[in-house]
């Protein structure tokens, strides 16, 4: 099944191009350039020429259904070889594209348990640390019996110091981070996000995520599995082992080799609490953060709330100066009407001879109209003013309502979100 198996996806994968180097124990690809040298269904030969490769070095056939696998990956099994068994191992990490280019490396090998040697193919990207392992392997060429020894190099170098300063630097910005937005005074002010007495929300919002985005990096639980996958491998290699091959130096290398995994094992534990503290701290600051800006968008609607009421209340006054145009309308066109009338008796286009054209009583109207027009937009002016006067308690009274509302409310959201007052200090000293 597993030569079909191998045969078929051979068959279905498009190949493209690599440098290789040959050397004398294994086919070692470095620095692969292609943009689709990990993608999956995709490897560095032909069909025949990988075909062949796997065949002659009796590498795992099961590699090249392999290629499409996410997170680190590790596999180790003996063939089904009686006679010339075979320790097969598959550890590859390419699940990774970053502008337009696929990342990553693997590894397949081979170990001959009849006579020690160990063969495989290796390639990893410019990123990888393939080849800082293989310069690695060649220092320690003494130690090659053991078929697990480049495996656990290569996880050495994935687990460098470089993972542990990562998980301290997102430590220390979770505590800048901290300071912006609870006032939790740990570092420096200088360091902090308040500049100027402003604080930009926005980048505070995306440090967070960037900040969770880089404790997540390289998650210790997937690496203890493969650790523990190692480790059986190891156990597997040392229940086969023919007694000719069992020598004080194989069994000393093993031994090494088995302490530092359980190292590796109790590293990645302590990183695997200090990234879970870290991310309990993170979604604190986020939730407080959420909590902060619902704030200050509570008290920005409150303000809009208070615009809207003020627009009413100018909507009110403006009909209100409708109804006085109206009743001055309406005050004023049965002056004009008497007007009209008075006009044929005050004024005679056609006179007789010796006979004026205006009416000498022609006072009587402007007697009458410019007293009458006097008081009433007296009265008018009078009664507006009042209305002013009016008007201008309301309003008054309108901000003090709004005041008095947006003291309660944020009062009310006190309760429920951030207070400025910290209660840890004083509950330690009244212990």
């Amino acid at each position: 099944m597993d030569d079909y198996m191998f045969q078929w996806h051979v068959k279905g994968c498009k190949n493209v191009t690599e440098a290789t180097t040959y050397l004398e124990i294994f086919n070692y690809s470095q620095k692969a350039k292609h943009p689709e040298t990990f993608t999956p269904s995709v490897i560095s030969f032909t069909a025949r020429e990988y075909e062949t490769m796997v065949r002659v070095l009796k590498l795992p056939f099961r590699a090249i259904e392999g290629t499409s696998v996410v997170g680190p990956f590790f596999w180790c099994a003996f063939d089904q070889d009686d006679e010339d068994p075979h320790l097969q191992v598959i550890f590859r990490k390419s699940d990774v594209r970053k502008k337009g280019l696929t990342r990553g490396w693997e590894l397949m090998l081979s170990h001959s348990l009849a006579t020690g040697v160990t063969t495989g193919y290796a390639k990893g990207t410019e990123s990888s640390d393939m080849v800082a392992s293989v310069e690695h392997l060649k220092a320690c060429a003494q130690q090659v019996a053991h078929p697990m020894l480049l495996p656990v190099i290569i996880l050495s170098h994935d687990l460098s110091a470089k993972n542990d300063q990562k998980q301290r630097d997102a430590r220390d910005w979770l505590r800048r981070l901290e300071h912006a937005v609870s006032m939790r005074n740990e570092i420096q002010e200088d360091e902090g996000y308040v500049k100027d007495a402003v604080m930009d929300l926005d980048q505070i919002n995306r440090d967070l995520v960037e900040c969770h985005s880089q404790v997540l990096w390289k998650r210790p639980q997937a690496y203890q599995e493969i650790v523990r996958e190692m480790e059986k491998g190891m156990a597997r290699f040392k229940e086969m082992l023919p007694p000719e091959r069992d020598v004080p130096e194989v069994n000393k290398l093993h031994r090494s080799m088995n302490a530092r995994l359980e190292f590796y094992q109790n590293k990645l534990k302590g990183i695997e609490n200090y990234a879970h503290t870290t991310l309990e701290r993170l979604t604190i600051q986020r939730a407080a953060l959420y909590n902060i800006i619902a704030q200050k968008e509570s008290k920005l609607n409150l303000e809009m709330a208070g615009a809207q009421r003020r627009l009413a209340h100018a909507s009110k006054r403006d009909s209100n100066s409708m109804k006085t145009l109206s009743l001055l309308g309406a005050i004023f066109l049965p002056a004009t009407y008497l007007a009209s009338v008075f006009s044929m008796t005050f004024f005679n286009f056609s006179p007789d001879p010796g006979q004026p054209i205006v009416a000498s009583s022609i006072w009587v109207y402007f007697a009458i109209t410019v007293p009458i027009t006097i008081v009433i937009v007296v009265i008018w002016r009078v009664w507006d003013r009042t209305r002013e006067r009016q008007y201008a308690e309301e309003d008054v009274d309108l901000e003090a309502g709004i005041e008095k509302m947006e003291q309660q409310i944020m009062a009310m959201m006190r309760k429920r979100t951030l207070s400025k007052v910290r209660t840890w200090n004083l509950a330690t000293k009244t212990e």
